[in-house]
């Protein structure tokens, strides 16, 4: 009997990671997850501020403290999304879990040389630096939520909805490299956006329609198959919305 391949998760958790994660479980046997530990919010606005100045950083960060005070409010919502996608939004106690510093921490990258997995996922989680990269001998795979390269970073569900480029709505499965979500894609899947959804809500159900993909990159990359391909839309890099552009796009057009 074939020994079941080791797949090894690296994920800051989450609900829709865990429907991705679980998903994955569910078909191989062999699923592990190194589970980082939050950064700094310090850190994070500094990092932020530099690549886009401290007005935007400002306005950005507005609408994370929004969208985390208003997940009350979309929980009728979600339960839907539970209930009729059968998804699986917490961790499985079939699925050993491991904490760790951050996925480019030196306790990750000794969790990764003692595992030896087959294939590293990651399902939400800081980017990998070059240096880990580099040191990581199998395919790096990550779960994107949003059409890249068009939609690469932050909120991609969002922003196709706010653009009315409702066609692009939806996720991707790509090889990781050194950029934000630059790497070659595997595979997309094109979804429908529910006039319920809502910034809060689109990952889930991104992730309810996106199970398919990441088992069968997956597949792939444990039988040698990948068939990285390229894409032809514009790239840009998006981040969460500014509050100003938020709550206009939500009085405006109803996309919230």
């Amino acid at each position: 009997m074939a020994k079941a391949p080791t797949i090894l998760v690296i994920t800051a958790g989450g609900p829709y990671p865990w429907i991705i994660i679980n998903a994955l479980a569910g078909r191989f046997g062999g699923v592990e997850v190194a589970l980082e530990q939050p950064e700094s919010k310090a850190l994070f606005l500094k990092r932020r501020a530099r690549k886009v100045g401290w007005l935007q950083t400002a306005g950005q960060f507005l609408t994370m403290s929004v969208s985390r005070f208003g997940k009350r409010f979309v929980r009728t919502r979600e339960a839907e999304l539970i209930a009729s996608h059968n998804l699986e939004t917490t961790p499985s106690p079939l699925v050993p879990v491991t904490p760790v510093s951050s996925a480019n921490g030196d306790d990750c990258l000794a969790m990764i040389a003692a595992k030896a997995p087959d294939v590293v996922f990651l399902a939400s989680c800081r980017m990998l630096s070059r240096k880990t990269l580099a040191v990581i001998p199998c395919p790096v795979i990550n779960y994107h939520s949003g059409i890249n390269p068009k939609y690469r970073g932050l909120a991609g569900g969002w922003w196709a909805r706010a653009s009315g480029d409702t066609a692009n709505y939806g996720t991707t499965v790509h090889l990781v490299d050194a950029g934000v979500d630059t790497g070659d894609i595997l595979y997309q899947a094109f979804l429908e956006p529910d006039p319920r959804d809502t910034l809060l809500t689109d990952a889930m159900t991104m992730a309810a329609g996106s199970r398919e993909i990441a088992i069968q990159a997956v597949e792939d990359a444990v039988n040698g198959r990948l068939q990285p391909k390229s894409s032809d839309l514009p790239s840009v890099q998006r981040f969460h919305p500014p509050i100003w552009t938020y709550l206009w796009t939500g009085l405006s057009k109803r996309i919230w």
